[in-house]
């Protein structure tokens, strides 16, 4: 969190309307890392409480956390949960005089007759005149050595790296502060395919829709650094690239978060200083996680509009399985045109004047080379009372123009039904993977209990879609949206 004084396109989805964001009262500031307990979602901010989700997409307050200050972090350790938080710092109250502790609990449910925080103990702390702000702290356990470290501080001074036991949250004795980037605050730690990032948080905060916060990264091979950005450019000496800045009517992102949902599907949480369609208010912020080149970027929420549904197996197009129409055309032989005629352009295909040829109950659906036609064109809306998860409501995918919707059935297919009924085989989760492309999964099968977690829209065939599990590693599994 800055302090007091200092206050003064991956896939690029052009679409008609937006999804708005986190709904509920999602009104949070420096979020600490989603954590999830028994089915729900948390997530702890500046102050004394947080919020709770119960599908990580509306989002309401009752996370409770004791001790206030401010910028927690939360780490699932075993069957426990590891809370760290800067009781001052950051030029609140004592000014740069920080305090960073740890704290357990067995849960994160307030209702739960296990909740009970252990007495909160000092891991670092900074005395207002040395070159560090012991505030913002973020936790990282290195999969490959079962350590855990923590990155700390702000603008007021250089960014730290302690090591914690991941036993008792208590600083490894003999453990010395490693100075590892300055230039900015709220930093935080992840590894993946043996890279280390750190992840921190430049520009300005707490002056709402004037915050110029934004999201840059260094990497190193050691967890101790140096962090280097992808120019060369050591973080102890102002380096960074950039993983998110304002857009989308949203400013100010902070606080970096990484939650992996499933193998190549991965979310980052954030705040932003100030979303304009909700006040200027700071809400959370969930965006879908990309990785390009080992870099991570910030994917695009997921907006409303109409696409041709492209699989990245071939390039073929989702589509209904009726009888192709030709359009009418007065066609010139190439070799003898006349060049002295004005162009005309001709328009698209209408509905009107094909929908009549076409079954009235329901079609099958199949994959086609894209010529604009209205069978192939589908609308895709947000059903937001029909709930969610992180990064997206649920969304109806209807032929553009009716009703029609797409649909799973029992027996693992596709089809698709004269009119959307808002049942949970008709609506559909659409998830950017961590390459750009898509996954797209019905919200229930049809006699299965419970949400689908596993099954995707699947190019079992050049033209065959079907449902199957979902296979990162297979572009069967994969999908685009293109606005044509």
């Amino acid at each position: 969190m800055k302090h007091l004084r200092n206050i003064l396109a991956v896939s690029t989805l052009m679409m008609a309307a937006t999804t708005s964001a986190q709904t509920g009262q999602p009104y949070i500031h420096d979020p600490s890392t989603l954590a999830e307990c028994d089915g729900k979602y948390y997530t702890f901010g500046t102050g004394s409480g947080g919020l709770i989700s119960e599908d990580g997409w509306s989002w309401k307050g009752g996370a409770v956390r004791p001790g206030g200050g401010a910028a927690p972090d939360v780490l699932k350790l075993g069957d426990r949960y590891l809370v760290i938080y800067g009781a001052t710092g950051g030029g609140l109250g004592g000014g740069h005089n920080g305090r960073i502790l740890t704290m357990w609990n067995k849960t994160l449910d307030p209702n739960s007759p296990d909740f009970k925080y252990s007495e909160a103990i000092e891991v670092a702390a900074s005395d207002g005149l040395e070159d560090n702000d012991a505030i913002d702290p973020g936790l990282l356990l290195d999969p490959a050595t079962g350590r855990l470290w923590v990155s700390y501080g702000t603008y007021f001074g250089n960014i730290r790296l302690i090591e914690l036991d991941p036993k008792t949250g208590e600083r490894v004795k003999g453990n010395e502060p490693l100075d590892i980037a300055i230039d900015c605050e709220a930093t935080d730690l992840i590894e993946r395919n043996g890279w280390y990032y750190l992840l921190g948080t430049h520009g300005t905060c707490c002056d709402g829709v004037n915050s110029t916060y934004n999201i840059v990264v260094g990497r190193s091979r050691q967890v101790t650094g140096p962090y280097v950005d992808n120019v060369g450019r050591d973080m102890f000496h102002g380096g960074g690239k950039m993983v998110i800045a304002a857009g989308d009517r949203v400013c100010g992102p902070g606080h970096f978060g990484r939650t992996i949902i499933d193998e190549g599907v991965e979310v980052m949480s954030c705040h932003y200083e100030a979303d304009f369609d909700w006040s200027g208010r700071s809400v959370l912020g969930i965006r879908p996680l990309l990785w390009k080149n080992d870099w991570p970027v910030a994917g695009d929420r997921f907006k409303e509009g109409v696409y041709e549904i492209e699989s990245e197996r071939r390039g073929y197009a989702l589509e209904l399985a009726v009888d192709f129409v030709r359009m009418a055309q007065q066609r010139e032989r190439f070799w003898d045109m006349d060049l002295t005629k004005p162009v005309t352009p001709i328009p698209n295909q209408t509905l009107e004047e094909v929908m009549d040829t076409w079954p009235k109950d329901c079609i099958g659906v199949r994959t086609g080379d894209y010529m604009f036609r209205p069978h192939q064109r589908w609308a895709i809306t947000a059903v937001p009372e029909a709930g969610g998860y992180l990064s997206n409501p649920y969304f109806k995918i209807t032929i553009a123009g009716t009703e029609r919707a797409l649909a799973a059935t029992k027996e693992l297919e596709l089809t698709s039904v004269p009119q959307f009924t808002g049942a949970p085989e008709q609506l559909w989760r659409i998830e950017q993977l961590t390459d750009g492309t898509f996954r797209i999964m019905p919200k229930q099968i049809p006699g299965q209990e419970g949400l689908n977690k596993h099954y995707v829209i699947y190019s079992a065939g050049d033209s065959t879609p079907t449902l199957a599990e979902y296979d990162f590693h297979s572009d069967n599994s994969k999908w685009n949206f293109r606005n044509h």
